[in-house]
């Protein structure tokens, strides 16, 4: 079988950044829904017509992966907002109660970047945003979409790859969104 939207493919890869440093690896074989919501445009574009055993080397611009990096969503708040236990790399939904920052998107996902005794900085941008990426990927497996996949536009599982799933911060403003 063919990859045509709407399916379902199972995937193995190794993502690495433009000097080929690796970020991430899939060893075992993850199912991804074609023509949805579980992967890049991008990768599913790349996809389109591959069966099981073709192996694709891919290599994704920052504007067909994550997007550029957006110094505007990085903000500082307050530490008494935060809780004792906080330390660099931790994520919050959203600002805390009681943040000040004017025109922070309220559905992104924050990572805490430094820790003052003042205050704490936080990054709105996806991890991977103004990276250009190298993907490997061999197709293990493909098969029909359930209906139920179809209508959810995913397999349902959380995602491996939610690495890649862009924030909703990442995509407020942006008049070319990479899903």
């Amino acid at each position: 079988m063919h990859i045509e939207a709407p399916c379902v493919v199972s995937l193995t890869w190794t993502l690495s950044d433009a000097q080929n440093r690796p970020i991430d690896e899939l060893a075992s074989p993850v199912e991804f829904f074609v023509g949805g919501d579980d992967l890049l445009a991008k990768v599913e574009e790349a996809l389109a017509g591959h069966e099981v055993g073709d192996e694709l080397n891919l290599q994704l611009e920052p504007e067909h992966a994550f997007g550029d990096y957006k110094p505007e969503l990085v903000c500082f708040e307050d530490r008494k907002l935060f809780p004792a236990q906080l330390e660099a790399g931790m994520t919050f939904e959203g600002l805390p109660q009681g943040a000040v920052t004017p025109d922070m998107p309220a559905d992104a996902v924050y990572v805490v970047t430094e820790v003052y005794p003042s205050h704490v900085v936080l990054d709105g941008n996806h991890p991977l945003a103004g990276m250009a990426l190298r993907l490997r990927m061999k197709v293990v497996d493909v098969r029909a979409a359930t209906d139920a996949e179809t209508e959810a536009r995913s397999v349902g599982a959380t995602s491996p790859f939610s690495l890649f799933d862009v924030s909703a911060a990442a995509r407020a403003g942006d008049d070319d969104p990479v899903h």
